[in-house]
């Protein structure tokens, strides 16, 4: 029994089929095309959706990254800083507490209300033991501050340059704090004919807020800060 054979196909009668179906394509109806131009415009305008779906899809995505890129930034920062900080934490302690003594310190050294008195006699002792001549001695208005107060003394003293300095070096020294402002020093024409000096300055010394004083400071403080 013979066997059948497959029919031969034709490849040139196939591409000449394929090429009539690409000529004289309406391009204002497509609905009117074969089959082939249909599928391959199709799959042309499924192919244009999808990849302008996808560029818009990453380019979101694209911004996240950036955003996350940047916020990774600034968490290394902000985490080498912290490693820092933690790393140096018991040197920044020891400095604290040294800081923290060397205010006890200055703290000592400012007197009470009390002790005003007594600190503006030793000014002027100071003076007196150095044979200065006080023509000046008067304590201005107290100004309160945060937590204390100072109190100007305008000064004006004659005599001579050693002695004048020796002053200065001794209000230097006080157990208090007593500082030199303003200082001018000018020679005068003294009657015995000696070489005589004025110093003319402003002493400036501090004191502690007593309670009270305190407690105006922060009643004051507040009413100021209603008023803005």
């Amino acid at each position: 029994m013979a066997s059948k054979r497959a029919p031969k196909m034709d490849v040139a009668q196939a591409q000449e089929n394929l090429r009539r179906q690409f000529t004289n394509l309406d391009p204002k109806d497509p609905s009117l095309w074969p089959i082939v131009p249909k599928i391959l415009l199709c799959a042309f305008i499924t192919a244009l959706v999808v990849g302008g779906a996808w560029y818009f899809w990453l380019t979101d995505y694209e911004d996240q990254l950036k955003a996350e890129e940047a916020k990774e930034v600034t968490l290394r920062e902000d985490y080498t800083k912290k490693l820092t900080k933690a790393v140096s934490l018991e040197a920044l302690k020891k400095q604290r507490e040294q800081v923290q003594q060397y205010v006890t310190q200055l703290e000592k050294q400012l007197p009470s209300k009390a002790e005003m008195s007594a600190l503006l006699s030793d000014i002027n002792q100071a003076g007196l033991g150095r044979s200065l001549q006080f023509e000046t001695f008067r304590p201005g208005q107290v100004v309160a501050k945060d937590y204390y107060a100072e109190l100007p003394i305008t000064v004006r003293v004659t005599g001579k340059y050693p002695d004048i300095g020796s002053f200065a070096s001794d209000i230097a020294n006080l157990s208090r704090i007593v500082t030199l402002n303003n200082l001018s020093i000018a020679p005068i024409n003294a009657k015995d004919g000696s070489s005589a000096l004025a110093m003319d300055a402003t002493a400036k010394t501090f004191r502690y807020l007593d309670q009270e004083e305190i407690a105006e400071q922060k009643k004051a403080a507040d009413a100021a800060r209603k008023k803005k």
